[in-house]
Parts: C-alpha cells; sequence; structure tokens
C-alpha cells in the first residue's frame, strides 16, 4: 500500500506539471494578472504543501482522502474566480487545460509507465563497486530516454538483489536515487517532467542536449566517481560481503530481460513525440473553445496505440515480476487535477513581469530589468524544486524569465539551461522532489534495506550533493 501512495506521488509529480502548463496559457489569456492579488497563489501554494507534508506525516489520513483535499483547492480558486470574474472566463480556462494539455500529457505519461512497466531484469548480480557503478551509469543514460521513473523502475531490483548480501547497501541506493531518479533525466523533455513541460511550451526536443550535456557530464561524472570511491572502501572492509549461505537471493538464474518488445515501442514512442514537434501541417480544429493540431492528435493517437500493443503482447509475469500496477496513474489524475486549475492565476501573475504581484520575486532573480541572474535562477528553482515538486517550480521560473521558449532559446539560453538543470538536479535533494524518488525508497524498505529518514536523506544530500552543485554554478551558470 505505501508502495501505491509514493508510486501515485511520484507520476503525480510529471502529471500534474504538465496540467499546469495549460492552465498557465488558458489563465493568461483569460484575465489579466496584473489586476491579481498574491492571494490568489494561496490555493496553489495549499495543494503543494498537502502533496510535499501530507504524504510524511499524515499518511493514512491522506491515502484515503487526497482527491477530497485536491477538490477542495480547486475550489477554493474556482468558486471566488468564478464570484469575482465570471463563470463565462472560467469555463475556457478548464476547456483549454483539460483538452489541450491535462490530455496529451496524461496519454505520454500513461504510455512510457505501461511500456517501460512491460520490461524486467531477472538474474542476480554480484554488487561490486565496478558493477554497481555500472549498473548506476546505465541507468543514468537510460533516465533520458525512457524516463528517470521509467529507468529507476526497470533497475532498482536488480541493484538491491546484486547487494542484498552487503552489509552497507543505504549509500548504493542513495547515490541510485541522486542519479538515475534525478540527474540522468537532464538531456531530453522525456527525461523528466519539468522538461516535458518546456517541450510542450515551445522549447525544442532536442535543445536541452545541445545546451546541458556538459553540465550533465560534469555532474554525473563526478557522482560516479565518489560513488565509486565510496562504495570501494566499503567494499574492502573485512565482514562487508557476507557468506553466500547468507545471500538472500543466491544466484540460481542467469541474466536475461523479459519483455524486451517494449524497447521497441519505446524507440516508436520517442519517434511519435519527435513527429509532433517537427511535423508542422497547419492543421487544426476548434472543438469546445480547445485547439486541436492535427500533430498532436496523431501523436496521441499513436501513443494510446502502443500502450495497448504493449498491455496486449507483453507476459503478464514480466508485469507481475516489476510489481507493474495501475493506481499511480489513477492517483495522479485526481491529484493534479486541483494542481493544474490552482496554478492558473500564479501563471497569469508572473506574467504580468513587474506589473504583477510577484514583483519582488522577480527583482530577486535579476540584476535588473532585463538582465537574468543565472545563477539566482539556478539555486532559487532548484531549492524549490526540491521541496515543492520539481514539475511546478519549473513551470514558475519559466513564466518568471519570460515564458517566451523562442526567447528563451536563443538570447535567453543560459537562464533556460539554468532553469531546466536546476528543477532537475536539484529534485535529488529531498525524498519529495522529484517523482520516483519515494517509490524506489519504498522499494528498497521492503527489500530490507534501512533508508534514511526525510532529514538523514537531507543530510546525504547536504554534504553530497551540495557541493558539486556549487562548483557545477561557478563553471555553467556564473
Amino acid at each position: 500500500m505505501a508502495r501505491k501512495r509514493n508510486a501515485a506521488s511520484a507520476c503525480a509529480g510529471t502529471l500534474f506539471a504538465a496540467l499546469s502548463l495549460f492552465s498557465t496559457n488558458a489563465s493568461a489569456a483569460t484575465f489579466d494578472g496584473a489586476s491579481l492579488s498574491a492571494a490568489w497563489a494561496l490555493p496553489f501554494a495549499g495543494m503543494l504543501f498537502s502533496i510535499a507534508f501530507f504524504p510524511m506525516f499524515a499518511a493514512t489520513f491522506w491515502h484515503h482522502h487526497f482527491g477530497k483535499i485536491s477538490a477542495a483547492w480547486a475550489l477554493a480558486f474556482l468558486l471566488p474566480f468564478a464570484a469575482t470574474h465570471g463563470f463565462g472566463a472560467m469555463y475556457p480556462l478548464l476547456v483549454h487545460a483539460v483538452v489541450d494539455e491535462y490530455l496529451p500529457f496524461i496519454v505520454l505519461l500513461g504510455a512510457l509507465y505501461t511500456i517501460a512497466g512491460g520490461i524486467c531484469v531477472y538474474g542476480n548480480l554480484r554488487g561490486s563497486p565496478r558493477m554497481n557503478t555500472s549498473i548506476l551509469a546505465l541507468g543514468t543514460v537510460l533516465a533520458s530516454v525512457m524516463g528517470t521513473t521509467g529507468a529507476a523502475m526497470l533497475l532498482i531490483r536488480p541493484l538491491l538483489r546484486a547487494n542484498d548480501n552487503r552489509r552497507h547497501n543505504v549509500h548504493v541506493v542513495v547515490f541510485f536515487i541522486f542519479l538515475v531518479a534525478n540527474a540522468g533525466g537532464l538531456l531530453t523533455p522525456l527525461g523528466d517532467p519539468p522538461l516535458f513541460l518546456g517541450f510542450l511550451n515551445g522549447v525544442g526536443f532536442f535543445w536541452t542536449a545541445q545546451h546541458l550535456a556538459w553540465p550533465m557530464l560534469f555532474v554525473c561524472g563526478v557522482l560516479l566517481a565518489v560513488f565509486y570511491a565510496l562504495d570501494s572502501w566499503y567494499f574492502s572492509r573485512a565482514g562487508e560481503v557476507r557468506a553466500a549461505s547468507l545471500d538472500p537471493t543466491p544466484e540460481t538464474r542467469a541474466l536475461s530481460i523479459g519483455g524486451k518488445a517494449n524497447f521497441a515501442l519505446l524507440a516508436l514512442l520517442i519517434a511519435l513525440v519527435l513527429m509532433s514537434g517537427i511535423w508542422r501541417p497547419g492543421i487544426a480544429f476548434e472543438v469546445a473553445g480547445a485547439h486541436l493540431q492535427v500533430q498532436n492528435l496523431v501523436r496521441d493517437a499513436g501513443l494510446v496505440a502502443l500502450a495497448l500493443i504493449s498491455l496486449a503482447f507483453t507476459s503478464k509475469t514480466a508485469r507481475a515480476d516489476n510489481g507493474f500496477e495501475w493506481a499511480p496513474i489513477v492517483e495522479v489524475a485526481k491529484l493534479f487535477a486541483g494542481i493544474f486549475v490552482t496554478i492558473a492565476p500564479v501563471i497569469a501573475i508572473l506574467r504580468a513581469g513587474e506589473a504583477g504581484a510577484f514583483a519582488a520575486l522577480i527583482r530577486f532573480v535579476n540584476d535588473a530589468p532585463g538582465r537574468p541572474n543565472e545563477a539566482m535562477y539556478f539555486w532559487a528553482t532548484g531549492l524549490l524544486s526540491s521541496f515543492l515538486d520539481n514539475a511546478p517550480t519549473y513551470l514558475v521560473f519559466f513564466n518568471l524569465a519570460g515564458g517566451d521558449a523562442n526567447a528563451l532559446m536563443s538570447g535567453g539560453a543560459k537562464t533556460l539551461a539554468a532553469i531546466s538543470a536546476g528543477a532537475v538536479w536539484m529534485g535529488a535533494l529531498t525524498y519529495i522532489g522529484n517523482a520516483p524518488n519515494f517509490m524506489v525508497k519504498a522499494i528498497a524498505q521492503s527489500r530490507g534495506v534501512r533508508m534514511p529518514g526525510f532529514f538523514g536523506y537531507l543530510g546525504w544530500s547536504g554534504v553530497l550533493l551540495a557541493p558539486v552543485f556549487l562548483a557545477a554554478t561557478w563553471l555553467f551558470f556564473v
């Protein structure tokens, strides 16, 4: 049950971001952000804090009532907004958010989740420093291809089996969260929810790979080197590796992969997403106020077809061995219905710039009007991402920087790079920063790993990640 909650929270971060993106555009078109006070952001803040802290401090209550809490925060915005601006202003906002943005995003998320959930790695490996580092490096690369959640769910169980005969294995899972569940997703929109939001908002598919490859190589290279040194030190200690008779999962099966056909489906999924960003026939349909472009309809129909093919032809054994279940997607849908509604006024205020209620925040991350401070954008986006989930935080700072993808990809490239890197990397600072963090923690605990608590993990990330991020700031964002 705990795994279901955490998996749901994981996917939730991804999904809600997409929804929020569309409410962004709808809200900006519906009302003037300069006329709104900062109080309109309270439902959004309440929604985020509920997602962040209820699962930690009132898990049982949250599990039974998260849908009601989400609905309550949505109504806390919708009812006053309808009373002051009229139902006619609220209707197009919701239609645009759900049809233009929510549905495309949940289709992509569901397809990735379904296809990746059909791939299962069998066999027991020996958890030596070289093998562990190789698995972490492989997961780091795969994270940008199949998403941080997909890569984490694919490799965490083999990694745990490889190390379940070692006395010290907490650090292995911690670095797995750093690299596979977070930092590795920096290179494509498929890698991490914030970057897919950027793609939906006009950022090119290959833009992050072109501008953030060197920063990612630096951060991930340093972390892998530190892990290898630390793991080698543990491994060399007397009594670190237990006797074979004490191995909970002795090597009884050769290394193999179940559901290999899903790799081909993943390749087709990537092709469909690329197609929607490159092929622009200029054909669109207006349905109840929503703007449906033909390339997006083709993409979404294709993604649904790929998910159905995966379900039909992947063995049930592979999915069962992977612990595949639908609960995460169901919870995502409920939670982020609330988020995409409540973020609308926040985005409108940010788009108003210096004329809006968040002018102080704009001045905080800019040296002067039109002169962004990239280091401040990097740390502000990152630190908030670590506590409020990185997907909505990316969206907030994307709009704080102007919200114009074409302008940011050219003259504002360094600012966009700082926002992207901060959101993706610093999601690793806490368990609640990015989707798969809690999922990995829950799976590790179910396998007997004594994972640190919230503040214990914060100690690990503060000691190991903060110096690397400071060095990256000096090298790439100053």
